[in-house]
């Protein structure tokens, strides 16, 4: 996840989510032993985490979030040229998981902007400061 002072994600030339002031950006990666209790626990703890302006949080702040999927998070590069991605979970299995993250930060309260799971997206955005963290289920 990166603080952003703004972040747009397009597909085809439209804009299909954005947030025009300081929040979240949150790139989510889902793997085949998350689950939707791993799904709400991240999303409580993205939402509450004191990385903005005067160690407050999203929640303290109501900022925005922009949450994209990105499956690419699980590339395991350690073998020759070409990434794996047999660490990522299917469509399948972890688009359920993405609504059910980004539905946990709303029925926290939090405006939440989408990406379009398995669309090819252009995304662009202002790194505040720059900070960006690695949150792992595992942890």
């Amino acid at each position: 996840m990166q603080r952003v002072r703004k972040g747009r994600v397009e597909v085809a030339g439209t804009v299909v989510g954005a947030i025009d002031r300081p929040g979240l950006v949150v790139l989510l990666g889902v793997t085949h032993d998350d689950t939707p209790a791993t799904a709400i626990a991240l999303a409580h703890k993205v939402y509450g985490l004191r990385i903005l302006a005067g160690e407050r949080s999203a929640q303290d702040e109501s900022a925005p979030l922009l949450v994209i999927s990105q499956f690419t998070l699980y590339a395991d590069t350690r073998k020759g040229r070409r990434p794996s991605w047999s660490a990522a979970a299917p469509g399948p299995v972890a688009e359920p998981l993405y609504d059910k993250f980004c539905a946990a930060l709303e029925s926290a309260g939090a405006y939440v902007a989408r990406g379009i799971f398995g669309a090819q997206m252009a995304v662009s955005l202002v790194n505040d400061g720059p900070v960006t963290l690695v949150l792992d289920s595992d942890s």
